[in-house]
């Protein structure tokens, strides 16, 4: 069992998270249930599957929860565009989190090739 505060990804995706709450509150609140719960729900997916990840008992289990990460990121990514496109979130703010989400997205695909190397040796 890995312990995940250890992992360098899952801290970059813990303060991408902080800041999608944060560049969130000022949407509307008829968006509370819709748009705001869709894109922090799918933000905190990725560094709460891998804290799943890393309490199973294999690389091949951890390997399946990255994997789910990077579903949640690419889910994020049309979030936060469909967010910018509707003016609810400003292209600044925009720009910051999707660079900071690509960050994460390439951190996870190493990690998921390291992973998958373990299991082939």
């Amino acid at each position: 069992m890995r312990n995940y505060r250890d992992l360098h990804v899952w801290e970059r995706a813990h303060t991408l998270t902080l800041a999608v709450y944060k560049d969130t509150q000022h949407f509307p609140s008829e968006e509370r249930f819709g748009l705001t719960s869709q894109i922090r729900r799918s933000c905190s997916s990725i560094p709460a599957n891998l804290a799943e990840g890393c309490g199973r008992r294999s690389d091949g289990e951890m390997a399946r929860f990255v994997q789910i990460a990077m579903g949640s990121g690419a889910e994020l990514s049309y979030h936060l565009l469909l967010s910018r496109d509707l003016g609810l979130l400003k292209t600044v703010d925009y720009t910051r989190l999707d660079w900071e989400l690509s960050r994460v997205m390439r951190m996870l695909s190493s990690l998921l090739q390291k992973l998958r190397n373990a299991i082939a040796a």
